[in-house]
């Protein structure tokens, strides 16, 4: 049996570090990016590892006819073994509607099309954010039966009705897309439990990659947090990676339906209990 893996968003940061770890985790290794440079550059260094046949393939993830050839040439090349999607923008790369269409609509269409590829074995990760947990965002029953159908019609129409006109600011559409990833992975998990399938969410924190360090350059939020952060410092793409790997591992075969925080703490520091003295 050839396996397969995919990671999206693997041009760099977060996606090129979890494709470096999956290289040596399955047969045939797939790198999609929107930016044809930085995943042809990524795919000519892992090809050096001398691990999997590692090949690029272009791809805006809002690409319905993309994601469709995507799932085609997945099954050409062997059985679906594990996914990474990390491709996603953050509020300062787009209006709210992109942002939504990114981060949440293409998350489910992806899920659509490899879905039916799914078997014992197959494993997901899908990346969310700590912006929700760190904000503490709530929504209403109305706004959550929404957000837990982002391939319905007119969805865009409807979670500004729904959630209001802040919706419209971009930071908060982004964590509001965030959110429903995370719900997103534990409908899919039902979906895939009987396939054989698995599928986690993972949230990192502070991360210091260059999307990361975009966003730190205009929220003023972020360098309070990382001042409350307990490890005093920024994580690492790798650190998240390591978490990516070891849940898309025969290692975590019970693991599925949840979200992991990768945030060096500073969600239980801002949001948790007050610490004892």
């Amino acid at each position: 049996m050839t396996t397969v893996g995919v990671v999206t968003g693997a041009g760099r940061g977060m996606g090129r570090e979890c494709a470096r770890r999956l290289v040596s985790s399955v047969d045939r290794l797939v790198l999609a990016d929107v930016d044809e440079a930085t995943v042809t550059a990524a795919t000519e260094e892992l090809s050096d590892s001398g691990a999997a046949d590692v090949e690029p393939y272009v791809l805006d993830v809002t690409d319905e006819v993309g994601l469709a050839r995507l799932a085609t040439r997945v099954e050409e090349l062997g059985t679906l073994r594990a996914v990474a999607h990390v491709a996603g923008i953050s509020p300062t790369m787009a209006d709210w509607r992109r942002v939504f269409t990114v981060d949440l609509v293409a998350t489910a269409r992806l899920a659509e099309a490899l879905r039916p590829l799914a078997t014992t074995g197959t494993a997901w990760v899908c990346f969310a954010s700590m912006a929700p947990v760190i904000g503490g965002l709530e929504v209403d029953d109305a706004t959550a039966a929404v957000l837990d159908d982002p391939l319905a019609e007119h969805f865009l129409d409807r979670i500004r009705e729904t959630f209001g006109p802040m919706v419209e600011q971009p930071g908060v559409a982004y964590s509001l897309a965030k959110l429903g990833v995370k719900r997103f992975v534990q409908q899919e998990a039902v979906r895939l439990g009987p396939l054989g399938g698995r599928i986690c969410s993972i949230s990192p924190g502070l991360i210091d990659t260059p999307q990361g360090r975009q966003e730190a350059a205009v929220n003023p939020r972020m360098a309070a947090w990382a001042e409350q952060t307990p490890l005093r410092r920024f994580g690492r793409a790798e650190e998240v990676a390591a978490v990516a790997a070891f849940a898309l591992s025969e290692q975590a075969g019970f693991l599925s339906g949840i979200d992991l925080l990768v945030d060096g703490g500073v969600c239980a520091a801002v949001r948790g209990p007050a610490v004892g003295r």
